[in-house]
């Protein structure tokens, strides 16, 4: 059985309603049998792409101070050394992660800890491969302070398709591993910002799977 998210319920029940509207139109001002099936067909099928985007797959995160899960499913397309603007201040590494409209959109803490920090930024929309996206969309940033003392950092990232994240992240609130941290409609990116000694366990190209998958191991 699909479990859905709960970021879907309202949008899923408004496309069930627009519709069984357009097929009730269908049904009602035309008699050829063909294009009532046909309109029904479409349906179905457009029903099912919003169902799946919403789809919320049970996961079971690794446990560990000292490791980082990906916060998200989708394509590793950099793994660089950055210098970050916002909190650290300081060169960092990143390691991002496409999500295309076909990925689980549900976002997970990487570490376990303390919220320090959590922003929205407005911005811009350009595609999230964009190497600029990560600092001109619109985008949040969230701050998480391991046990041990290190502060890892998540970006959640609109692109050209995707205008509405949701964070749930705020500062003083504890943050489970692996638990929800936000949602973000119909595809995008997500940053992890970590310490220059972070061990990278992953490579550009490799399928993060989120929630489960480890990135990478703090020092």
């Amino acid at each position: 059985m699909i479990r859905i998210h709960h970021e879907g319920f309202r949008i899923l029940l408004q496309t069930l309603i627009i519709l069984g509207l357009i097929n009730f139109l269908a049904i009602w001002l035309s008699d050829m049998e063909w294009l009532e099936n046909s309109v029904l067909f479409l349906s179905l099928v457009v029903y099912i792409l919003v169902l799946q985007f919403f789809r919320n797959p049970k996961r079971f995160p690794p446990q560990g101070d000292d490791i980082v899960i990906a916060p998200a499913d989708g394509k590793i397309v950099a793994i660089e050394e950055i210098e970050e603007p916002e909190y650290f201040k300081k060169k960092m590494l990143q390691i991002s992660i496409f999500m295309s409209p076909l990925n689980v959109h549900v976002n997970r803490y990487p570490v376990p800890g303390t919220v320090k920090y959590s922003q929205y930024h407005a911005g811009a929309y350009l595609v999230a491969w964009h190497p600029k996206s990560s600092t001109l969309n619109e985008r949040t940033a969230v701050v998480v302070e391991t046990p041990s003392g290190i502060e890892v950092m998540h970006k959640q990232i609109a692109g050209a398709v995707a205008r509405r994240i949701i964070n749930y992240a705020k500062v003083g609130s504890k943050a489970i591993q692996g638990a929800d941290c936000g949602f973000i409609r119909f595809g995008s990116r997500v940053d992890i910002v970590l310490p220059l000694d972070a061990n990278i366990l992953v490579k550009v190209g490799d399928k993060a799977r989120g929630g489960e998958q480890i990135l990478a191991e703090l020092k």
